[in-house]
């Protein structure tokens, strides 16, 4: 059997009992990182007297390698207990674990998946926002077209949107909300349940200034609901017209609600 386990995203006692039964019963766990999983342990078992199974085996599964693992499994493998554990918050969400699932259901594997600790509802909750849809798009790309692309989806879809933000990036997606949406409403959470947990509420510049370039630690975002643009056509049908690349970004901003320069810039990296 397949158990995914949520493991606390700060605070140790955030840990539910489910969870700690889970990881002592457990034969073999899979880890998103071996030394994080173990250290965990080693706290429950120090704070909690957690029980664990003798000789349990530790198997580093991740990103760069859970397409390859899953791709050699046999159901076998889950005739022991297997536990699949994130190093913070819910498997599955921007982490691994989903391909795990896939798996078992299409080779008849059972499995469960254990609720728990998870930063987006948390920081969504905490918003403040009324609205009871909202979108999560996770991390967005880097840089590039495929960036812009991923901002101007998360700004205009008519409902609340999370993302999540790395320190070293928030500076940059806060001075892109400055110039797309300068008077949207947003909720920013640093390091939940953790001692250094911060909200900040207001607009992209108000946030700005109140960080004064103190920007460590693990970010969501929240933000305010915007109006949704929708259209029929579509970026290609634009594209088929083989208009000018400044007058197809102009056509595409105002089908779209893209910034006009985001979508230029774009256009011409496509070229």
């Amino acid at each position: 059997m397949l158990t995914l386990v949520p493991t606390p995203i700060g605070n140790i006692g955030d840990i539910t009992l489910r969870a700690m039964q889970a990881l002592g019963e457990a034969n073999t766990l899979l880890c998103e990182d071996t030394r994080v999983t173990k250290k965990l342990i080693h706290i429950l078992k120090e704070r909690y007297n957690l029980a664990c199974k003798e000789d349990q085996n530790f198997i580093s599964l991740h990103s760069h390698n859970e397409h390859h693992f899953v791709q050699n499994l046999t159901p076998d493998f889950f005739e022991q207990n297997v536990v699949y554990a994130s190093d913070a918050g819910m498997p599955g969400i921007s982490d691994p674990g989903q391909a795990l699932v896939a798996y078992c259901i299409e080779n008849g594997v059972k499995y469960d998946v254990l609720p728990g600790a998870n930063a987006l509802l948390t920081a969504y909750v905490a918003s403040g926002f009324v609205e009871t849809s909202f979108l999560f798009f996770g991390f967005l790309p880097h840089k590039g077209a495929d960036r812009d692309k991923a901002l101007q989806k998360a700004l205009y879809n008519g409902y609340t949107t999370i993302l999540y933000e790395s320190p070293h990036r928030l500076d940059k997606l806060l001075e892109e909300l400055i110039k797309e949406v300068p008077t949207r409403k947003m909720f920013l959470a640093k390091e939940l349940t953790k001692k250094f947990q911060r909200y900040l509420s207001g607009t992209a510049k108000e946030i700005f200034d109140k960080l004064e370039g103190n920007y460590k630690g693990e970010w969501v975002v929240v933000l305010e609901a915007g109006e949704a643009i929708n259209s029929n056509i579509s970026q290609n049908d634009v594209l088929e017209l083989e208009l000018p690349i400044k007058t197809a970004s102009k056509l595409i901003s105002k089908i779209t609600g893209e910034n006009p320069k985001s979508c230029y810039k774009r256009l011409l990296e496509l070229n």
